[in-house]
């Protein structure tokens, strides 16, 4: 067994494969893919007809670009030097990927909340997207570079700190690492509903899914529907109604026997063709409304499309084989606190598919909209949870040798940061560019075509939230 010594040495010792301070280094290779015919040869296998709102949505800021541009930025990382220092990637550590939600225990908890693109790899590449999604928020609010660059310090070093915390704790204390509901109030200032404690937590629980439920669905004699709102949810047919009942049973199956008897304590209500995020439009994706013991006790699910990580064109093979099995199984890995419908399953067409329960409780911070400050202070909170994600799966105490105790990294990554927000910038204009020549279709949350769609997107971001639990 290697002892905690030899695997600091090994730690420090990745710093002859990069330098701490060779992080801080954004040149675009000379063959790099122009960014809209990555994002056109990732769409090809998608719903063609949805296509035009992940372009509207990426098209409404630099952010909102970010967001839909995981599949770039990966490119744009695989060709740096790395650590080799590997971690279960949440692939997709942006700002607004983490989220405030309830465990299954009904406690809140501040954790990532999102694995569409999970996967095994060096771990500063969470850490760096997570560096440019605040550079890009802190430049969307016209803040200057200094600010931007001072944010991005502060979420690195609180991910440094908090691994070199966390590497002198034992195996089963980093397990059960989460970050409680007193901390959270100190960092995001409330909770939703102004919930605090456990009582407090069971009731906001239970109001925001019975507002779920309001927002998501209406009453047509006398039974629940989900709401006709195309094409951002759309009711699903007699076809894929019966195709949604067989794969659920096979869905049930991935159960363990205890939460197998719970789900079938429920029964199927409806189902419906749901739009969601911003990179993953045009996945197939659906909501099955669920009822208990009466129609005041429903469950929602949400049966999602995974695909091939964009990470794993550049990476060694990972040990799925089953999109299904490694979204699920990094999920589990990486949350604190685990979703208990998390399944996998093969659908039509040999199309792999995971399932989840959709949040009950969950708070999003409006980054762009923050003050510096407040923006610091999310920061922070989001490279603290990173760290104890990377922790679960990773070497801590390589990891925390490799960082050390200077601020060398926080400084380079901040620096990346900075120069991998203009690249970005760069990159939605020739999007924004694309749509208004012609070469690129997109269209208002709404479904409508647009001429200009950087000047008729800018709602997007807020409207795709505005239907979301």
């Amino acid at each position: 067994m290697t002892t905690p010594e030899e695997r600091a040495r090994q730690g420090r010792a990745a710093r002859k494969n990069a330098s701490r301070s060779s992080h801080g280094a954004w040149i675009p290779s000379a063959d790099r893919a122009d960014p809209v015919a990555v994002l056109e040869r990732q769409g090809a296998d998608r719903v063609q007809e949805l296509l035009p709102v992940r372009y509207a949505r990426m098209a409404a800021s630099p952010f909102s670009f970010l967001r839909g541009a995981v599949a770039v930025m990966a490119g744009d990382l695989a060709v740096q030097w790395n650590t080799g220092l590997t971690v279960q990637l949440c692939g997709d550590a942006h700002l607004l990927n983490f989220g405030l939600f309830t465990s299954p225990e009904r406690g809140l908890l501040f954790d990532l909340d999102d694995f569409d693109e999970t996967c095994p790899g060096p771990f500063e590449w969470d850490v760096k997207r997570l560096a440019a999604s605040i550079a890009v928020a802190s430049r969307g609010s016209g803040r200057p570079e200094s600010a931007a660059h001072e944010a991005c310090r502060a979420a690195v070093a609180a991910y440094r700190t908090s691994m070199r915390r966390l590497a002198g704790l034992g195996e089963l204390a980093v397990w059960y690492e989460h970050m409680d509901t007193q901390g959270l109030s100190k960092l995001i200032g409330s909770t939703p509903n102004g919930a605090r404690g456990s009582s407090a937590s069971h009731a906001a629980a239970r109001r925001m899914t019975l507002r779920s439920v309001g927002r998501l669905t209406q009453e047509v004699n006398g039974v629940r529907r989900i709401i006709h709102d195309p094409p951002l949810l759309e009711p699903a047919g007699p076809p894929d109604i019966a195709a949604l009942r067989k794969i659920f049973g096979d869905y049930r199956s991935t159960l363990s026997e205890e939460r197998r008897l719970l789900l079938d304590r429920y029964h199927f209500v409806d189902a419906a063709r749901k739009v969601v995020g911003v990179g993953g439009v045009g996945t197939r994706c659906y909501i099955v409304l669920l009822a208990g013991r009466d129609a005041d006790d429903p469950l929602f699910l949400q049966i999602k499309e995974a695909v091939r990580s964009v990470y794993e064109e550049h990476l060694p093979a990972g040990p799925y084989v089953h999109p299904g099995h490694r979204v699920v199984a990094g999920q589990r890995l990486l949350q604190a606190a685990g979703d208990i419908f998390l399944g996998w399953m093969t659908g039509p067409r040999g199309r792999a598919f995971y399932w989840r329960g959709l949040r009950d409780v969950r708070g999003a911070a409006d980054v762009e909209a923050m003050s510096a400050a407040r923006l610091r202070s999310y920061a922070r909170l989001c490279g603290t949870a990173l760290a104890r994600a990377h922790a679960r799966s990773g070497d801590r105490i390589a990891i925390a040798a490799y960082l050390g105790g200077a601020d060398t990294f926080d400084r380079a990554v901040a620096d990346f940061a900075l120069r991998y927000a203009a690249q970005n910038a760069q990159d939605h204009a020739a999007l924004t560019e694309a749509i208004a020549s012609g070469l690129v279709n997109a269209a208002g949350p709404d479904g409508a075509g647009s001429a200009d769609g950087a000047a008729s997107t800018g709602g997007a971001a807020s409207a795709e939230r505005a239907v979301e639990p």
